[in-house]
């Protein structure tokens, strides 16, 4: 008798995805029952597609009119809510920024939880398969040697034993029980078909889960470049980074609401067969497989006897017959026919192979093997697919939230970098102290000599000459000049030395160093005067 059954058990997501409303194309309520072929159902699977794509609807509503508002709505703040402002929009892209990677995350595991899944149920059809294909070879070998083998060893034989009927009746008992062996054979159910359509269904499974996790790789990818993409262009002030953003971020703003829509499909359709798969598998199967059949491998328990107990007992009680006659036959027939013993030989080869095919037969037949298949491609679809459909569903709702944040927060951003660009504008190109004249001037340098920094103005204002006034030079000592030269910034120069004792300072002093310097200069006149 088969080992207990390893209870399979719905999962709660399952149970939540599975009592979800299921509503037709007009609004009318429809059977939950998992039937893919049934059109109701499929409007059913596909309203909730269209739910989806209300939202991103509603989403691109909302966007527009933040636009329009924004646009239309012009203020003049000053410098403080300039600044406000500025700093919210930074925090506000960095949340944003850390939303979608978050998602990012998120989907990267659950793309991988939906692959392990369906490559887990692919995995199962295929030790299905090879199962099926085991019975099936194993019947038609054993069939192709009682038929052909048999009848040939037999033949001779009869001729052989022609002479003595008692022989020939054994040899009449040995086809019987070949016949019954095929008989019996013949009432098992060819796998064949069965066999080709798990084959078919692997192979587009396989095909349709590698350029969906290929898919989803290559959004993940574009959602981190175009995050990056709107950092580097907010730190930059880059307009064509921030531009190239926004295209691309309401492209992956539709792509994630598309991908919702497709995830919460299929989600809910898988949940609807995780249900009650045992009822779904007897539907599709009725009228091809015997219902004993298909119900002894789902649930496989003890109080279910095996529907081929009685072919395998009438296929071990026949060869076994046959296997006591030929022996028989060995020792007492053979020394009065001598050429009977190659035939002999070969009968009881013939039988000893046959009942290593009825062990393998017997454990292929047993429901352990393939009940343990279809658990595992439970657990691989109701477990680890749904689950990892879920968290893409949760990807795409927080790539959608992030992307529609980096949306709005682009057109401020804009227009801070238009304000800071026209305050530029504003700016006097002859002031020393603005950025954009300091950068021109780093870019085109001045071409004609430059004044002495010795030049100074006089009193009034006006310059008298370019060269210095004529005055004494100190003959103060080394040392005071150091002093001298280190409180103005650190490490004395010579080419300063002119500078000591003048009248007014270099006009790059502050007011403070100026007064510093003049009480200096007044302070060295009196100690060295001219």
């Amino acid at each position: 008798m088969p080992a207990a059954r390893v209870e399979y058990i719905v999962p709660w997501w399952v149970v939540w995805l599975h009592s979800v409303p299921h509503l037709g194309l007009r609004l009318q309520p429809v059977n939950s029952t998992f039937n893919p072929r049934d059109e109701s159902y499929q409007e059913s699977l596909l309203f909730l597609g269209l739910v989806a794509a209300v939202g991103l609807a509603l989403n691109l509503i909302f966007l527009a009119v933040y636009l329009v508002c924004l646009c239309c709505c012009r203020r003049d703040d000053g410098v403080q809510t300039k600044q406000r402002n500025s700093c919210c929009v930074t925090w506000t892209a960095m949340l944003a920024g850390l939303v979608c990677c978050a998602a990012v995350g998120v989907g990267f595991y659950g793309n991988s939880e939906t692959n392990d899944g369906v490559y887990q149920l692919i995995y199962s059809l295929d030790n299905a398969n090879h199962t099926f294909s085991g019975i099936d070879s194993l019947v038609s070998g054993t069939t192709q040697k009682m038929q052909l083998d048999l009848e040939q060893h037999l033949a001779r034989l009869s001729e052989i034993f022609a002479a003595r009927g008692d022989y020939i009746q054994t040899l009449k008992l040995m086809q019987q029980m070949a016949g019954n062996i095929m008989g019996q054979l013949s009432g098992l159910p060819a796998w064949r078909d069965v066999t080709a359509e798990l084959t078919e269904v692997a192979d587009q499974t396989g095909y349709v889960e590698y350029y969906r996790w290929l898919s989803y790789l290559l959004l993940f990818v574009l959602d981190v470049v175009i995050c990056l993409t709107a950092c580097l262009g907010l730190a930059k002030h880059s307009k064509c980074l921030l531009a190239s953003m926004l295209c691309c971020g309401v492209l992956t703003l539709l792509l994630s609401w598309a991908s919702l829509a497709v995830d919460t499909a299929a989600a809910v359709g898988t949940s609807d067969f995780c249900v009650a798969p045992d009822t779904f598998i007897l539907n599709v199967t009725q009228g091809r497989i015997s219902t004993e059949v298909t119900r002894y491998y789902l649930y496989c328990s003890q109080s279910v006897s095996s529907p081929f107990q009685q072919v395998l007992t009438v296929f071990q009680r026949s060869l076994t017959t046959m296997q006591i006659q030929a022996a028989g036959l060995l020792q007492f027939a053979v020394p009065l026919f001598p050429t009977a013993e190659k035939d002999l030989l070969g009968i009881q080869l013939l039988l000893n192979s046959s009942e290593a095919s009825l062990h393998q037969l017997t454990a292929l037949l047993d429901c352990r093997g393939l009940h343990k298949d279809y658990l595992d491609a439970l657990t691989g679809v109701c477990y680890d697919g749904i689950e990892g459909l879920l968290y893409l569903g949760l990807f795409s709702l927080l790539a959608a939230l992030a992307f529609s944040t980096m949306i709005c927060v682009g057109p401020r951003a804009w227009k801070h970098f238009a304000t800071r660009d026209r305050d530029y504008d504003d700016i006097d190109d002859d002031d020393p102290f603005n950025p954009q004249a300091r950068r021109i001037a780093a870019h085109n340098p001045p071409r004609g000599p430059l004044h002495s920094f010795c030049s100074y103005s006089s009193g009034l204002g006006s310059q008298t000459s370019l060269q210095p006034p004529a005055q004494t030079i100190s003959n103060a000592p080394v040392s005071e000049y150091m002093n001298q030269a280190a409180l103005f910034g650190g490490n004395p120069r010579y080419e300063n030395v002119p500078l000591i004792g003048r009248g007014s300072p270099p006009p790059t002093y502050s007011p403070s160093m100026r007064a510093t310097y003049l009480s200096m200069a007044d302070e060295n006149l009196r100690h060295y005067p001219a």
